[in-house]
């Protein structure tokens, strides 16, 4: 499986739009982690088009709160449908299993030892202030994360979280995560 590990971040927020519909807000930059040749690309909102091939050739997309933030907001940038591709969001799958929703942050702490750069406010700022390498240093740095915790559910099925001192299990189900989808995305544009 090719797996195309992602995130996003905006150069403005729910607040400036008057809405909480992803697909209002406007990326800023966005970074790929591409499984095939183990690369990250971390583009600018004008460089989106580096992304496609690799969105294109991919068999599964991975993030944290992707299908609900990334996807959606992607897809109105993407010539084609994003939806109709293979989607793995950590996030979800941790809801799924504990029945509620934890920051990457702290998962990927108690999980790998990992945290994160910044956050997204700090990034709409950063575009604000004309900072494009911080965003981008920070945007990857979230996919790197989360890809160490993708990799390890695929090998543990579980993730950890901090629950006061002490660390719990999150089970995950992954079963389907190594399996390809037999829907076929129709590629819109021509590779």
């Amino acid at each position: 499986m090719r797996y195309l590990i992602f995130d996003l971040e905006t150069q403005n927020t729910f607040q400036d739009v008057g809405s909480s519909d992803p697909s209002a807000l406007s990326i800023s930059v966005g970074s790929f982690y591409d499984s095939e040749t183990d690369r990250y690309t971390t583009v600018t909102v004008d460089e989106l088009s580096q992304a496609w091939p690799l969105i294109e050739n991919a068999d599964a997309l991975v993030g944290f709160n992707t299908n609900h933030f990334d996807i959606p907001l992607l897809n109105k940038y993407y010539p084609g449908d994003l939806f109709a591709i293979k989607s793995i969001d950590l996030l979800e799958a941790v809801k799924k299993s504990l029945g509620r929703r934890l920051r990457l942050d702290s998962i990927a702490e108690a999980t790998v030892g990992a945290t994160k750069s910044a956050h997204g406010l700090t990034a709409v700022r950063w575009w604000r202030e004309g900072k494009i390498e911080d965003i981008k240093t920070y945007c990857e740095q979230d996919v790197r994360v989360t890809k160490k915790l993708f990799d390890y559910a695929r090998q543990h099925g579980h993730l950890k979280f901090k629950d006061g001192s002490r660390k719990r299990e999150i089970p995950i189900d992954t079963t389907t995560w190594e399996t390809k989808d037999d829907a076929v995305l129709t590629h819109s544009l021509q590779f």
